[in-house]
C-alpha cells in the first residue's frame, strides 16, 4: 500500500493507494466514474454489468484510492486478449497505423477515474504506476477521449504515446485515441 498526505493536516486525509476488491465496491466506483465522465444512470448500469463480468477475466485486477477509508479513485485492467470486445474495435485502427501487434502482450487500462473534488493531487499517476507495476507484459495500451485532457496529459507524462486516433466506439458519441506506453512506467 501506498500513502501520501492530504493537504497538510492529520493522518485521515492520507490518501491510501492499494489492492481493491472492485466487484464488492463496483457501485461505489461506478459513482466516481460517473462524476469523473458525466454519466448518467443508465449508462452506469450497463458499466456495472460491464465492470463485474470483466473483473471474472484472468489476470484482471483492481486498485483503489481511499482517504479515510471512503474511495476516491480506481484503476481496473488485465492483460489484453484479442477477442475481448475492445479489442476487436480498435484493431483495424491499429494495424492501419502499424501498430496491430501492440495488441499482443499488452497490460489494458481498461478504467482510471478520480473524483473531481481529489484529482490534481496525483492520485490517477499512482493508481496506473502501481496497477502496471504488476503486469507480466512489457507494455501497456489504453483508449481515452481524443481531447487535449488533463488525462491525455497525464498519459503522456507517464510515456504513453499516440497509436491511432479518431477511434470510434459503436456506444461512444465522441472518438477516442488508443495509447500505448513500454512498461515499466516511471515513477515520480
Amino acid at each position: 500500500m501506498l500513502r501520501f498526505p492530504g493537504h497538510g493536516r492529520s493522518e485521515p486525509d492520507d490518501i491510501v493507494i492499494g489492492p481493491l476488491d472492485l466487484p464488492a465496491r463496483v457501485d461505489e466506483a461506478l459513482s466516481v466514474q460517473a462524476l469523473a465522465f458525466g454519466l448518467g444512470p443508465d449508462e452506469v448500469a450497463v458499466r456495472r454489468q460491464i465492470v463485474l463480468r470483466h473483473m471474472t477475466f484472468p489476470g484482471a485486477r483492481a486498485f483503489g484510492a481511499t482517504v479515510g477509508g471512503h474511495l476516491v479513485g480506481f484503476v481496473y485492467g488485465m492483460p489484453n486478449d484479442r477477442t475481448h470486445w475492445w479489442s476487436t474495435v480498435v484493431e483495424p485502427y491499429l494495424r492501419a497505423r502499424g501498430h496491430g501487434d501492440w495488441l499482443d502482450d499488452s497490460f489494458v487500462i481498461t478504467e482510471l477515474h478520480v473524483h473531481p473534488r481529489h484529482q490534481q493531487r496525483g492520485i490517477g499517476r499512482a493508481l496506473i504506476t502501481t496497477i502496471t507495476e504488476g503486469a507480466e507484459q512489457p507494455r501497456s495500451i489504453l483508449s481515452a477521449i481524443d481531447i487535449e485532457s488533463p488525462a491525455r496529459h497525464l498519459y503522456r507524462s507517464l510515456g504513453y504515446q499516440d497509436l491511432a486516433r479518431q477511434v470510434h466506439f459503436p456506444s461512444a458519441a465522441r472518438p477516442y485515441a488508443v495509447m500505448g506506453a513500454p512498461l515499466p512506467l516511471p515513477r515520480g
